[in-house]
């Protein structure tokens, strides 16, 4: 795997975390102005990679489909435990992607959220009420390997955008590339 490929992978795992991605907000202030609790932030975000929708129209050929961005930040009520409406899309800028391909991503989203959905949650929030969001806003993330064409792009489109410092990259782990094995519970 290339040097770049390992920095937008610990970028992406950087930021499923909740609590990183609240400091990827506070990097673009007016989202960061969202979230519905920082006494409470684990519970006032949901934080998707790779996010995947159930769309609800039966005209459509695809029922399940994985949207285009690379996080899904949807915010919640911390007390009533319900979303807010609001959904932040983050596109993180991949290696050797050019502008109009990262574009292109918003714009797919963008066709998707037009159609009535309903989010597949990770477990721990499947008790949330997972339908669409009411406001949708994109967020887009480049690197250092990042061209300078993409933020010149983004500035010239007004879209919202940050840079952030490129990710440590942890040294492989010899024990990483091992299977464990399978323990079953009711042997």
């Amino acid at each position: 795997m290339s040097n770049l490929q390992l920095q937008y992978d610990s970028l992406l795992s950087h930021y499923s975390n909740p609590l990183e991605a609240i400091a990827l907000l506070r990097e673009y202030r007016p989202y960061f102005e969202l979230i519905p609790s920082l006494r409470r932030p684990i519970d006032s975000l949901i934080s998707i990679p790779l996010p995947v929708v159930q769309f609800t129209s039966p005209n459509l050929t695809q029922s399940h489909v994985q949207m285009q961005c690379d996080l899904a930040l949807i915010m919640c009520d911390p007390d009533w435990k319900v979303k807010t409406g609001q959904e932040i899309f983050v596109f993180i800028h991949r290696p050797n992607e050019d502008y109009s391909a990262l574009l292109q991503r918003w714009r797919q989203v963008e066709v998707a959220l037009g159609e009535e959905y309903y989010w597949l949650l990770p477990w721990k929030h499947r008790s949330i009420i997972s339908d669409r969001g009411e406001y949708h806003y994109p967020l887009f993330v480049t690197l250092d390997y990042s061209p300078a064409r993409i933020t010149k792009g983004l500035e010239g489109a007004s879209l919202p955008h940050v840079k952030v410092a490129s990710p440590e990259i942890e040294s492989p782990d010899i024990e990483e590339n091992q299977e464990d094995p399978v323990c079953d519970s009711t042997q």
